[in-house]
């Protein structure tokens, strides 16, 4: 069997679970901690490594650093600022800090050899997403983010609780943005390829922008008693990181380059994509009607004047560093 080799780069609230979703559910053999805090690293290793007696799985996890990256299958960027977030609900918030550190870390990434594919849980993710493939020069579709996986969770899991349905009978996503301007196109809900009408025994009236409004708020709820979310964005990230390792060709929406998929070009958004060893392999365009058409160009629209930002910043840096040499 081959060897399944994982980093996880910002080891924080988020990286550290991700860490331990990953050994804990045995999807890798090997796992690598990068953080600038080097105690940090060596303590979450130590206490993963102390509760792997009580799983049915061997996993190797150390501390490393970037040259360790050459012979990865798999790193989860989750390098953030959870501060940034506190006293408002914009995850766009973090990006000055997030931006910053792609610009000092993805040469890095690239000088290492990492061949592998990059899954990237900073926020703003579609802007963090985009500026990592800038950065480190990978085969395209090698990088993606967790876009609006989580965010379709909780979309599932209200009108689960509005339904009574399992979760897993139903189809329904988010996309756009992850962040406040994501929508949730009704055309696609069904239960189990039955639309709303035809489970109408089973499901009362459906408020849809209540259960989308519920679905973007979600993660501030979360924020609120916590401040941070851990344990869904983890989920969903080890998630995405055994789709690949498995080759599974599973299909999710996640942060895809778009590469005239609805009409949009050189951009990272929510949509849903086949995911297998490669990362990105196929970009699933939905029929969405004119109306979602339009929520989703709105969307867009909101991504792209952060990636302007970012892309000022990158610039910005560029001629500083260029400056100083």
């Amino acid at each position: 069997m081959k060897h399944r080799k994982a980093a996880i780069l910002g080891v924080g609230h988020v990286g550290a679970h991700v860490a331990s979703a990953l050994c804990m559910e045995g999807i890798v053999d090997e796992l690598i901690l990068i953080d600038t805090r080097p105690q940090k690293i060596i303590s979450e290793a130590q206490d993963l490594n102390d509760a792997l007696l009580y799983t049915s799985w061997s996993v190797n996890v150390h501390p490393g650093d970037f040259a360790d990256l050459k012979d990865c299958d798999v790193l989860i960027n989750a390098a953030g600022d959870i501060e940034l977030l506190r006293g408002n609900e914009e995850r766009s918030s973090e990006l000055d800090f997030t931006i910053r550190a792609v610009h000092s870390f993805a040469p890095k990434i690239a000088k290492s050899g990492f061949k592998g594919v990059i899954i990237n849980i900073s926020n703003p993710c579609d802007v963090v997403t985009r500026a990592l493939a800038k950065g480190c020069g990978l085969p395209y579709g090698h990088i993606f983010g967790t876009g609006t996986a989580l965010d379709t969770s909780r979309l599932v899991g209200a009108i689960s609780k509005k339904t009574g349905l399992a979760r897993h009978s139903i189809t329904a996503m988010m996309l756009g943005e992850h962040g406040n301007r994501q929508f949730a196109p009704k055309s696609v809900l069904s239960f189990q390829g039955a639309p709303l009408k035809a489970a109408s025994l089973l499901a009362k009236d459906l408020d849809w922008k209540e259960l989308e409004q519920e679905a973007i708020k979600g993660g501030w709820v979360t924020f609120a008693g916590k401040q941070c979310t851990e344990y869904g964005i983890a989920a969903t990230a080890a998630r995405l990181a055994e789709a690949v390792l498995r080759d599974e060709h599973l299909i999710l929406p996640v942060s895809a380059p778009l590469s005239g998929e609805y009409g949009q070009y050189d951009l990272y958004a929510g949509v849903p994509a086949v995911i297998g060893r490669h990362g990105i392999e196929k970009v699933i365009v939905l029929p969405l009607n004119d109306e979602e058409k339009t929520e989703f160009l709105a969307c867009c629209d909101a991504i792209r004047s952060n990636v302007e930002k970012a892309d000022a910043l990158v610039e910005q840096l560029n001629a500083k560093k260029k400056h100083s040499s």
